[in-house]
């Protein structure tokens, strides 16, 4: 009798152990489900800008300090074997802002070096912009080069973009409307033109020089309010950046009656070292007012002084900037070769790049 109560006790307890682990199981998996999964985090999203008076702002509404350089090489050559590196050392030098210069002819096949409808080329911007979003970085598509209206046959630069120039803008803003990484230039460097051909185009004759030859080319130049509408028309609220007059370089027009009209407006100037130091006038004055991008500066070691003078006034204005170029061959260089050393400039560059500016510190 004692020996089968001892093991009528030893079931019972291997019974209550039994029930005991049942429970804690149950116990678990009902915590486990009460809590909703997390997924892990990754990279934030780039956040889209927009301008409130002169200021570019994300979707927070935080003001956004753009800084970078330019990447050349797509507007003379479309099969550029180095632009994917150069946007990655760029990006890790510090870069949020990379200007892109392309060339209207190339994006559509009509270069001479070109076997293909510009798949390629297109292909190279697509990766670009993939680029930028994956790191958070913003792609200014840069339309540096035209052609006169006349596929294939000048390709360079022009006194004004013209109607195929307005072609290619209409694909852009139906492939890249309301893509948060990018932002739009209308046109490299206008010149040789007033502010009423600028603002709103006409036919203008121009002197163009091709393989040494003198020849003058007549187009219909399309002005800067035209390629707003348009771009707007199609539902694109991308930013869109207007160079000057003088090789992109002369605002002051903004101001006396020819600001563009429209949402997310920003204009651009190009002040090298041989144009006027009379800043405040030519655009300093217009960026207190209108949002701006100091889209080309740089220099030779010799410009020491201007190197201190713009980037001071740059700090000091809180303007947006990409300096030229972030290429060895192309000038003012910034690199010394595709080892991606720094020249002197481009030293100076990568100092700027890694320096802050408060942008609400005394500003209304």
């Amino acid at each position: 009798m004692e020996s089968s109560t001892d093991e009528r006790e030893i079931m019972l307890y291997r019974l209550k152990l039994y029930l005991l682990g049942i429970l804690s199981c149950c116990i678990l998996m009902a915590a486990c489900k009460s809590k909703t999964p997390t997924a892990p985090e990754g990279p934030a999203a780039i956040s889209a800008l927009h301008t409130d008076g002169r200021w570019f702002l994300n979707e927070q509404n935080e003001r956004v300090h753009l800084k970078g350089v330019n990447i050349p090489g797509l507007e003379w050559d479309a099969n550029d074997s180095h632009i994917i590196q150069s946007v990655n050392v760029a990006i890790s030098w510090g870069c949020n802002l990379l200007r892109i210069p392309v060339s209207q002819d190339r994006w559509y096949g009509y270069a001479p070096e070109q076997s293909d409808d510009g798949s390629h080329y297109r292909d190279v911007v697509q990766t670009i912009v993939d680029i930028g979003e994956e790191k958070r970085v913003y792609i200014w598509i840069d339309l540096h080069w035209s052609n006169g209206s006349q596929w294939g046959q000048y390709i360079g630069q022009h006194i004004m973009p013209d109607a195929i120039s307005l072609i290619f803008w209409k694909e852009i803003a139906a492939k890249y409307g309301n893509h948060p990484a990018v932002l739009f230039g209308i046109y490299n460097e206008p010149y040789g033109i007033d502010w009423e051909m600028w603002r709103e185009g006409g036919e203008v004759d121009e002197y163009y020089n091709r393989n040494n030859e003198d020849v003058t080319i007549t187009f219909n130049a399309v002005g800067h309010q035209t390629f707003v509408n348009e771009i707007r028309a199609l539902g694109a609220d991308n930013i869109i950046i207007a160079a000057g007059l003088d090789w992109g370089f002369d605002l002051s027009g903004i101001l006396t009656g020819y600001a563009l009209a429209g949402e997310n407006i920003a204009y651009d100037t190009h002040p090298y070292p041989w144009k006027s130091s009379n800043w405040d006038h030519h655009f300093g004055d217009i960026g207190e007012q209108y949002p701006l991008i100091v889209g080309e500066w740089g220099g030779a070691e010799e410009d020491s002084l201007y190197f201190d003078a713009i980037t001071g006034y740059m700090r000091e204005h809180k303007f947006c900037w990409a300096a030229w170029c972030f290429h060895p061959s192309a000038g003012p260089q910034m690199l010394q070769d595709w080892t991606y050393a720094p020249t002197y400039f481009g030293q100076i560059v990568k100092d700027e790049l890694a320096k802050s500016v408060d942008l609400y510190e005394d500003s209304e």
